[in-house]
């Protein structure tokens, strides 16, 4: 809770001065946010940048189609899988300390294919190994997002909000630029940029200074004991693992298929053209998601993003039955905004209700399960829509999450947990 600051005394004999209150956004923008925030719009524009480079880069020294998959698995591989000791590492060294270490291997990684891709033509391993490199740097940085934001900012869903607008944002900004680049230059010169970002936030998460925080002493197990430690934590909060759980079939069943199936649908009906427009709306979705977290409070924010999530529906219905490209829009917009919305209600129940000295290691469990299932769903999205129908299994997807929906709402501990101030 902020204690407003004192005001200048009264005159003599004059009326009593009124205290001074801080705007919120004053309170908000103070020089710790700031610095975290330009770090992570930084690493997310450039993780944005990725996904483009790898494509560009072999492709156009003539690999293989599947050369490009191997090479995002192996970097969305290694995040999912080490994304736990990365939490645990966090709370036992910092996180802004494997933050900056991310950011470093990042970086390295970055470079040396930017040099490999701008003078020649690297062998695949060589991609591969530095694809998982940077892979590895995700792992570390993520766990340490959670834990930060409630100590640079002192209102926990504002920071959220803020930050989920610029996250959308560069989301959208980082391909693009990607593209851009590799039209005038190269894949190489997309990697350099990639490396200029993790640059840029690493040197603002050296310049950070956060408070010392009792955690930051508490004594340590061993690692295994930690982790460990960290599932005991996990199980003991009935919301937490609750919604994890569910979490865990909504992306496998509902957010995995949607991505594929939405590529596909758009581009047979509508163009390559159309799609990547969409893309664009629903990113513009998210902003809206954003900003209505700026404004709204809700007391019961789980129950709250649990009813916003019945947006994403609109968007499934609509794809299922092939309505028009101004109904696609709508769609995207709307499921843009409903997830954007249940994230940062989700973000900062977390961030407030899990105590300091473990939420890296429970913040990494809840990454970990939905990257995993999320890819799983993606994985399978083709056969199930070759087998099923792709329409089948995009309304399939809108029921079940309604179905999810229901499960958040009807469970108590979910449904009744309220915020903190």
């Amino acid at each position: 809770m902020c204690v407003p600051a004192a005001g200048p005394p009264a005159a003599p004999g004059g009326p009593p001065s009124l205290p001074h209150v801080e705007e919120p956004g004053r309170q908000l923008w103070n020089r710790g946010f700031r610095l975290f925030f330009v770090a992570r719009t930084a690493a997310v524009f450039g993780d944005g940048m990725i996904p483009v480079a790898l494509t560009a880069g072999l492709l156009d020294a003539g690999r293989p189609a599947s050369s490009v998959g191997y090479a995002l698995a192996c970097w969305m591989g290694p995040l999912a899988l080490f994304v736990l000791f990365g939490g645990v590492l966090a709370d036992r060294f910092t996180p802004r300390r494997m933050m900056l270490i991310a950011d470093a291997l990042r970086l390295v990684g970055a470079a040396v294919l930017a040099v490999s891709f701008s003078t020649g033509n690297p062998p695949l391993w060589t991609v591969y190994a530095l694809s998982s490199v940077a892979g590895v740097g995700a792992a570390l940085f993520q766990p340490g997002v959670a834990s930060t934001v409630p100590r640079v900012a002192p209102d926990v869903q504002r920071a959220n909000a803020v930050l989920r607008v610029s996250e959308a944002l560069m989301t959208m900004a980082g391909p693009a630029f990607a593209g851009i680049l590799v039209g005038l230059a190269s894949a190489g010169a997309v990697y350099a940029a990639n490396a200029s970002t993790f640059l840029v936030s690493g040197a603002c998460l050296f310049l950070l200074r956060l408070a010392p925080a009792p955690s930051d002493d508490a004594p340590r197990g061993s690692f295994a004991a930690e982790l460990i430690g960290g599932w005991k934590e996990f199980t003991a909060r009935s919301w937490l693992w609750g919604v994890i759980a569910v979490w865990t079939v909504y992306g496998f069943a509902v957010l995995g298929p949607m991505l594929p199936l939405t590529a596909v649908r758009v581009t047979e009906a509508h163009g390559s053209g159309t799609y990547g427009a969409m893309m664009a709306v629903n990113g513009a979705g998210s902003v809206v998601g954003g900003l209505l977290a700026l404004r709204l409070r809700p007391r019961r924010p789980l129950a709250a993003g649990a009813v916003a999530l019945t947006g994403v529906c609109v968007n499934l219905v609509v794809l299922g039955l092939g309505l028009s490209v101004p109904a696609l829009a709508v769609g995207q917009i709307v499921a843009g905004a409903s997830a954007a919305f249940w994230l940062v209600m989700w973000s900062t129940t977390v961030q407030t209700h899990i105590p300091p000295e473990s939420l890296n290691r429970l913040h990494a469990y809840d990454v970990a399960g939905s990257l995993l299932m999320v890819a799983a769903g993606r994985a399978l999205a083709g056969p199930a829509a070759d087998r099923l129908g792709t329409a089948e299994v995009l309304i399939a997807g809108a029921v079940i999450n309604l179905a999810v929906v229901a499960v958040l709402l009807a469970s108590r501990p979910i449904r009744n947990l309220e915020r903190i101030p």
